[in-house]
């Protein structure tokens, strides 16, 4: 019975398949009863492999008994079941947070649709987080790209449309190029099964063979999910789909999709290539670049917008900057940085969007800071959450944020090289991150001097009218704070897994 948890991640996957197909047959309500039984199984599922895999460590199940190189299969480890069951508590939050709004901004019609692409997007995340197979793991990519699509599109209004195609090109863009690096690596290896290729890469390796094709593939793996995952300069696509997408779809692709994506790439830079070939490349200096660049950009641009949506999606790409900037420091406690960033972030974006839509809805929907001011009163409970997301993403200590920056430095304090660059960076982007966030906390909490008495729709929101969505914030603040109070175990959990993969 003991050996039975090794059936959830497949099972996960295939259950997330069959309820996608099950939803297409029924009504916009008992699609979402679906969906949310399907992200709570899923997430149970993954804590079971977690707690499993610390007991007796990483297995991994061969689907019909097949072995290689014909053979497919998937992978449990601590980190494959934690990251998937913060991947659904995070899915399960932001679609309880954003219910109301599915229904306004949604057809009734394309109700069950929209549950449909969740249930894909949730199906592709855990394929990518398990999968032990490369190839899997590109279709999966791209089931995850057209989803994503599809939860951008659906609201139906010019800008999201527009933002759709744009994704959709940025995205095929880099699928495209981590096809190539796939096919190319399969060449040199004969292999699809990421254990398989991490053997053949280090015998090609150690005799020096094929050393500009195997950097080559590796560039191009990189650089495919690096754009997928919006790091810096391929982040044109992320304000309008982040921005003007329907709220739960925002709060999912802001803090899911890129991290799905970069999970994939850190599983490859470990079981694939292996972290000592990866790092003689010489490549991670170019995503260095590429993330120190990113953080202060972002921070700028957020620094510059008048649109609160907007101001919080072009964090973003600030935020995708640190992940990258750990992975690229060249360290384990680079690694470990990183992945803790990946749920510091998935954590406090979501809260950030749901917080901003209650804001917006006390505010005669305008999402304009002018329109903004003494909106925290108006909403009490999308203030409180507002405040302590901005707070997490200053690096304010109580926080996760504040974890996530101070892991960066440490990790720094161990790569000579990049030792002052990365401070100077982390200096200047909380600099940047105080000025944006503070100066809409500020905004949100001046009184309002009747500015907007008796004009319609500023009105204000009580906390009984809307139960589901102050449960939501609650539970965000509460994770958040988790996050920064008990980093210590998780950050322990982090390192158990990156020595499970390696």
């Amino acid at each position: 019975m003991r050996d039975f948890v090794q059936n959830f991640p497949l099972f996960s996957i295939v259950g997330c398949l069959l309820s996608s197909s099950t939803s297409s047959l029924l009504k916009g309500r008992a699609a979402k009863w679906v969906n949310t039984i399907l992200i709570m199984l899923v997430g149970a599922m993954s804590l079971c492999v977690m707690i499993y895999c610390l007991k007796n460590g990483p297995f991994v199940y061969i689907m019909g008994h097949v072995p290689a190189p014909w053979g497919n299969e998937v992978r449990g480890g601590v980190l494959e079941g934690g990251m998937g069951l913060f991947f659904s508590s995070i899915m399960l939050l932001s679609m309880m947070g954003g219910r109301k709004k599915i229904l306004e901004e949604i057809e009734d019609t394309k109700q069950n649709l929209y549950y449909i692409l969740v249930n894909l997007m949730l199906c592709s995340l855990i394929a990518l987080v398990y999968t032990n197979d490369l190839f899997t793991a590109y279709v999966f990519v791209e089931i995850n790209t057209i989803s994503a699509c599809g939860l951008i599109a659906i609201r139906q209004i010019g800008r999201t449309i527009e933002a759709a195609v744009r994704y959709m090109i940025m995205s095929l863009l880099g699928s495209g190029l981590f096809l190539v690096g796939v096919c190319m690596l399969y060449d040199l290896t004969g292999h699809l099964l990421m254990s398989n290729i991490k053997e053949s890469v280090a015998l090609l390796s150690a005799s020096g063979e094929f050393r500009e094709p195997l950097l080559i593939t590796i560039a191009f793996i990189t650089m495919g999910l690096a754009i997928k995952s919006a790091l810096f300069p391929f982040h044109a696509w992320l304000p309008d789909a982040y921005g003007y997408s329907t709220i739960s779809s925002a709060a999912i692709l802001s803090s899911l999709v890129s991290k799905g994506y970069i999970f994939l790439l850190i599983k490859i830079i470990y079981r694939v290539i292996g972290f000592d070939i990866v790092h003689d490349s010489l490549l991670l200096n170019v995503v260095f670049g590429f993330s120190a660049l990113g953080i202060i950009f972002g921070s700028v641009s957020a620094m510059k917008e008048d649109d609160i949506r907007r101001m919080v999606s072009y964090s973003s790409v600030a935020q995708i900057g640190y992940i990258y900037l750990g992975i690229s420091l060249g360290t384990k406690e680079g690694m470990v940085a990183a992945v803790f960033q990946i749920l510091a972030h998935a954590a406090t974006k979501s809260m950030l969007f749901i917080s901003a839509i209650g804001l917006t809805d006390a505010s005669n929907t305008s999402r304009k800071f002018t329109d903004l001011t003494g909106s925290a009163y108006r909403n009490k409970i999308a203030g409180m959450g507002f405040a302590a997301g901005s707070l997490s993403m200053v690096g304010i200590p109580l926080f996760s944020g504040f974890i996530s920056k101070l892991l960066f430095m440490r990790a720094a304090v161990n790569n000579y090289g990049k030792m002052m660059p990365t401070m100077i960076v982390l200096a200047i982007s909380t600099i940047l991150n105080a000025i944006y966030f503070m100066k809409t906390v500020v905004r949100i909490y001046s009184p309002e001097r009747n500015l907007y008495e008796g004009r319609e729709g500023f009105v204000k929101i009580h906390t009984k009218d809307q139960v589901f969505y102050t449960i939501t914030v609650i539970i965000f603040i509460a994770l958040n704070v988790a996050l920064g109070l008990c980093s210590d175990p998780i950050l322990d959990l982090i390192s158990k897994g990156l020595d499970m993969f390696a």
